[in-house]
């Protein structure tokens, strides 16, 4: 009894190891479909449609206008009216320097206008009274002349009094600073009580008293290329894209396209201005200007991802992937023009079209 119970359990085993080894693989999840099995796709129908090719550039924006509030003549700044971020309108009064001089000089220069024109009244009249008794042959040609003479000296001495008035006048307005348009004072870049003086070097002219930006208008300034420079003119649409306001584009224009390149960096200048009546933009942020350099209309096109090593597709006949040689022609980031190869109604495979083969079965996924 002891024998058969030795030779019993071997043989149990013996056949435990069979039954295991009979027993079929599991497939790896990730293994690759075999030629029976169906690869399953994602696919779109090709439709006649607007293809674009559009050049992206990333530029920081600035106000369409911006000037330095400077004064014409040197100074003591005794007043500073407004303060960073007001708005202010065109003709608004800034900033003043000391005046009270230059009103005395005014004041003078009034006092000697009236004087002037008293005494060019009295000879007019002198020389009308004189014009009658000429007419009548009732004085000297020497009397007559010295009338004459009296009277032009009035004249010019009127005239000399009012282009002193007008100097002091403008001597004044220069030294009073309005706004020369409406917008936000960007910077203060000087104090009360602070001398300039515009033509020294110890004042900068760049910085002026006060900095005055209207961004109602924005622009992006950009260097670009030679290639891409020739397909660009101005006139020509524009959007801006900005990270703060993602999903919307501000739709613009390109108001400069030079056609002549910067000599050392060899690159065009391009500016496109784009509408701020909201205030939204804001000058000295991030933006991406895209222009649409060429356009088809109502052409074949199909994405990007559906297109390998730029010159075939697979579509979906019969369920099994059929691969189709292609011509290209228009393109852009998302989609790509198909000259030749596709039908409209053709159904290309988009997502996973890697790998697959001439007639390998296909399973579109469910959307």
């Amino acid at each position: 009894m002891k024998r058969n119970a030795y030779v019993t359990i071997p043989a149990v085993a013996v056949m435990v190891i069979a039954l295991v080894s009979c027993k079929p693989a599991k497939k790896d999840a990730a293994q690759a479909p075999t030629a029976d099995e169906a690869a399953v796709v994602k696919t779109y129908k090709v439709v006649r449609q607007r293809i674009s090719e559009k050049i992206s550039y990333t530029g920081t924006l600035e106000a369409a206008r911006k000037t330095s509030i400077t004064p014409e003549v040197g100074g003591k700044i005794a007043r500073i009216l407004v303060h960073e971020g007001d708005s202010v309108r065109a003709g608004q009064v800034l900033a003043e320097l000391e005046t009270e001089s230059t009103r005395l000089q005014l004041r003078q220069a009034e006092a000697g206008v009236a004087v002037a024109e008293a005494g060019y009244n009295d000879a007019l009249k002198n020389k009308e009274r004189m014009d009658r008794l000429i007419k009548e042959n009732a004085v000297s040609e020497q009397q007559a002349e010295k009338v004459t003479l009296a009277f032009d000296a009035a004249k010019a001495q009127r005239e000399q009094a009012q282009a002193a008035l007008n100097l002091a006048k403008y001597a004044l307005s220069i030294s009073i600073m309005k706004a020369p348009f409406s917008g936000v004072i960007a910077a203060k870049n000087a104090e009360v009580g602070d001398v300039i003086n515009p033509m020294m070097g110890g004042f900068s002219g760049a910085s002026g008293v006060l900095t005055l930006i209207d961004f109602a208008k924005v622009k992006i300034v950009i260097d670009i290329p030679e290639n891409d420079a020739l397909r660009l003119r101005k006139g020509q649409p524009a959007l801006l894209r900005m990270s703060a306001f993602p999903g919307r584009e501000f739709p613009g224009e390109v108001t400069i396209a030079n056609s002549t390149a910067d000599a050392a960096t060899k690159k065009f200048r391009i500016e496109a201005l784009f509408d701020n009546a909201g205030g939204e933009l804001r000058p000295g942020t991030f933006g991406e200007v895209v222009f649409e350099s060429s356009t088809h209309e109502s052409v074949l096109a199909v994405p990007q991802k559906a297109v390998l090593d730029n010159s075939y597709v697979y579509i979906v006949e019969a369920d099994k992937a059929v691969k189709r040689p292609v011509t290209l022609g228009l393109q852009n980031t998302t989609v790509v023009e198909v000259l030749t190869g596709l039908s409209e109604g053709d159904v290309v495979i988009v997502e996973g079209n890697y790998g697959l083969g001439d007639g390998a079965p296909v399973r579109i996924a469910e959307r």
